[in-house]
C-alpha cells in the first residue's frame, strides 16, 4: 500500500499582474499586496471599477514586458502600475467562457471610449472653434502696455 499523498493546499489566487497579455478574467477582489499599498490606493482601484464580479482583460504590458499594463475594465482602458495589478485578485477566464454564445465581446482598444478625451478635443466647447493660441492674450486681458492707463 503506498502512503496517503496530502492534499494540495488551495493555489494562491492570481492576480492581474500574473495574466497573460490579452487574457481575460473577473476580478474576484483587491487586496494590499505590498506594504506600499496603503487604503487610499485600493479604494482608488475599487473607484476605478475594480470590483468583484467585473470582467477584466489585460490588454498588453510596456517595453520589456514590464510596466504600465494596458488593462480593459468595462468599456475603459486605464495603465496601471505593475504594483496595482499585484493588489487585484482575478479568477482566469477559461476558454468556455470566451466562447459562451451570452459572452459579450470586450471593446476594441484601437478606439477610444464614447466621450473620452483626444488629441484636439481637450477643453474644445461643442460647436465653438478651436481654442485662441496661448500665445496671444485673450481680448481685453490687462498687458504690460494697458495695465493703469487710463
Amino acid at each position: 500500500m503506498s502512503p496517503a499523498r496530502p492534499s494540495r493546499p488551495d493555489p494562491a489566487p492570481r492576480t492581474l499582474a500574473s495574466l497573460p497579455a490579452g487574457g481575460r478574467a473577473t476580478v474576484t477582489g483587491v487586496v494590499a499586496a505590498s506594504p506600499e499599498i496603503d487604503a487610499v490606493a485600493l479604494r482608488r482601484l475599487g473607484e476605478l471599477g475594480f470590483l468583484p464580479g467585473e470582467p477584466v482583460q489585460l490588454l498588453r504590458r510596456g517595453p520589456g514586458g514590464r510596466e504600465p499594463l494596458a488593462v480593459l475594465i468595462g468599456e475603459t482602458m486605464f495603465a496601471l502600475r505593475l504594483i496595482e495589478a499585484q493588489c487585484v485578485e482575478v479568477d482566469p477566464a477559461t476558454e468556455d467562457d470566451a466562447c459562451r454564445p451570452d459572452a459579450a465581446p470586450l471593446p476594441s482598444p484601437a478606439a477610444p471610449p464614447r466621450g473620452a478625451a483626444t488629441e484636439g478635443s481637450v477643453g474644445a466647447r461643442p460647436g465653438a472653434g478651436p481654442l485662441p493660441s496661448p500665445a496671444a492674450p485673450p481680448r481685453g486681458a490687462a498687458t504690460e502696455g494697458n495695465v493703469g492707463a487710463s
